[in-house]
């Protein structure tokens, strides 16, 4: 404070406590008038740290419902290699291929493997990104290459490789090709 504030300070206390002297009554009123205020914060403050705590507990719920629903989002995004892996490998197989039985064992082998794979991704909440025929989706599709087309341009053509989602999140986006008119 400075000296005028000081001054108009002790001012205003001297009066305070001579009109106490005289007259009780009001400096009373005045007692209770500063405990009903400093009541109000009390209560104000009270609300708003009940708010914030509630707040608080809400946010940590959806974080743990979250945290539960998307846990294995990293594990399957690392399967996703292994299910590319195995469509390539069952995609590369030949008609000679099939017809020799060795081979016919060894494939009906992968197939089961792959179709487990599905199965698990399906429990799991684990679903391919449709993306052939549809409008490019930059949430969902990263587009690699434009070929020209008679398509309607921003149309996917071509799907280089799946995209996947787990529930509502995007696991990967899928690689693919978009319509261009042609030159």
């Amino acid at each position: 404070m400075n000296e005028n504030e000081e001054y108009y300070h002790d001012e205003a206390e001297a009066i305070r406590a001579e009109t106490a002297a005289h007259a009780p009554e009001l400096a009373e009123h005045d007692r209770v008038a500063e405990l009903e205020k400093a009541l109000e914060d009390a209560k104000s403050k009270a609300l708003y740290a009940a708010a914030e705590q509630q707040n608080v507990r809400r946010r940590l719920d959806k974080e743990m419902a979250d945290a539960r629903t998307y846990a294995a989002a990293g594990f399957a995004r690392d399967m996703l290699a292994i299910k590319d892996h195995i469509d390539r490998a069952l995609t590369a197989v030949t008609a000679e291929l099939r017809a020799d039985m060795t081979a016919a064992n060894f494939l009906a082998g992968i197939e089961a493997t792959a179709r487990e794979l599905d199965s698990v991704f399906t429990r799991n909440g684990v679903e391919r990104v449709a993306a052939k025929g549809l409008p490019l989706d930059p949430h969902r599709h990263q587009a690699m290459v434009e070929i020209p087309s008679n398509e309607e341009p921003g149309t996917v053509i071509e799907e280089m490789q799946a995209g996947y989602v787990m529930k509502d999140r995007l696991l990967r986006p899928a690689l693919v090709g978009v319509a261009k008119k042609p030159d």
